[in-house]
């Protein structure tokens, strides 16, 4: 299953990724993190002996390369882009499975595994895009072939800044992380209308709940998508200054078991998956990558290939 934590700037969308990751791990769960943030604070956030691999975004070229194996609908990484989906002949991934692509950039934080995007270098300073970046995951995640009890967990951008590729498409649920204050909710809205729009499904996680009101404030603003809060944790406090402690608080441990049940009550639907995997391809191509490439992108798309999960892969 597939997870994406969102929400604005500060408002502990990382943290919370990072300690649904841990309470998964801890479970014996299989689950995979995935820091999708521009700013790559995920391994930190897991905290724990960490262990690097090379990042997704830096070679995206030799991604492409693997994920389109001997479908003959693509005759190059060239002709690849982001959206591109997958058909007869690609690779399809497992989580964590034995191949080329897991083996070269898979690291380990707090006993987590987990895969970066990679920060801005110097030679895209002014001249990139983040979602050149980003484009790595949307292609993992187009070409994963998850099942029921297989996790995958992204921390991904702040506000409402996935909307801008087909990224946000390609989650089972996303948690929305969001503080008791106007500005903690107003990215809420920004993404309510905008998931909305694609059948979304969307769960507002409230935090650094301090009181009573805080809560209030959520219900009253946020109304039936919250889903459950976590409180001001002086655990987490003590974590982020390198200082842990006993065990994340009861309520807190609790709240994270929530997120787990609500991901797990939640079927895939792999003909919703593939239907916006298809429409943004088509969008993508007639709005720039058909004049790139030379191409007409729309031919990549196989009509004979049914999605499934794992026993396609």
């Amino acid at each position: 299953m597939r997870v994406a934590f969102v929400g604005k700037g500060g408002s502990g969308k990382t943290t919370l990724s990072a300690l649904f990751s841990r309470h998964l791990a801890r479970s014996g769960a299989p689950v995979l993190a995935i820091d999708g943030d521009i700013n790559q604070h995920l391994a930190e956030a897991l905290g724990g002996e960490e262990k690097s691999a090379p990042a997704l975004g830096a070679h995206l070229p030799g991604i492409k390369d693997y994920l389109r194996g001997t479908n003959p609908r693509i005759p190059s990484p060239e002709a690849m882009i982001k959206t591109t989906p997958p058909g007869r002949g690609s690779r399809l991934l497992r989580p964590l499975g034995d191949d080329e692509l897991h083996a070269r950039h898979v690291g380990r934080a707090g006993g987590v595994p987990l895969m970066v995007t990679g920060e801005f270098d110097e030679s895209d300073l002014g001249v990139a895009c983040y979602h050149s970046k980003l484009g790595a995951v949307e292609l993992y995640l187009g070409h994963l072939a998850d099942g029921p009890g297989e996790y995958v967990v992204v921390d991904m951008t702040a506000g409402a800044d996935a909307f801008a590729s087909g990224l946000f498409t390609r989650f089972d649920i996303t948690f929305l992380v969001a503080e008791p204050t106007r500005k903690g909710v107003s990215v809420y809205r920004q993404y309510r209308d905008h998931a909305e729009q694609f059948g979304i499904r969307i769960a507002v996680v409230g935090n650094k709940v301090t009181c009573e009101d805080d809560l209030l404030f959520l219900k009253e603003e946020v109304g039936d998508d919250l889903l459950t809060h976590l409180e001001q944790s002086s655990w987490v406090r003590a974590a982020e200054q390198g200082r842990e402690r006993g065990e994340l608080e009861a309520h807190n441990r609790h709240a994270l078991n929530v997120l787990r049940e609500t991901v797990d009550s939640h079927p895939r639907d792999w003909t919703r998956l593939h239907r916006h995997a298809v429409e943004f391809h088509l969008r993508n191509a007639r709005a720039w990558a058909d004049a790139r490439t030379g191409e007409d992108l729309a031919a990549q798309i196989d009509p004979d290939y049914v999605p499934g999960g794992p026993a396609n892969a």
